[in-house]
């Protein structure tokens, strides 16, 4: 499985990032060990919510596309929880 997944920054609530992984529990450790230039700054983060996919080529769709302009707004709509901001 691919697991495109959107974290939220408990310290810094409106830094948000998405990823892409197939280890979820692994990936989010490497993330609040500070193993990510990207989000390092930022932790500790949260899972706010994942898509499980079983072609990786969709989910790497669907990641970018969340980092689009209209998949933002999509995922603002959408995927954050309305506790997140």
């Amino acid at each position: 499985m691919k697991y495109v997944y959107l974290l939220q920054s408990i310290t810094h609530p409106d830094q948000r990032y998405v990823g892409l992984t197939s280890d979820l529990k692994k990936r989010l450790a490497a993330h609040n060990a500070g193993q990510s230039t990207h989000t390092a700054k930022f932790r500790p983060w949260r899972l706010v919510t994942y898509l499980a996919f079983t072609d990786h080529s969709k989910a790497l769709e669907f990641e970018q596309y969340l980092k689009s302009g209209s998949g933002r707004a999509f995922a603002g709509k959408r995927l954050w929880s309305e506790h997140s901001t």
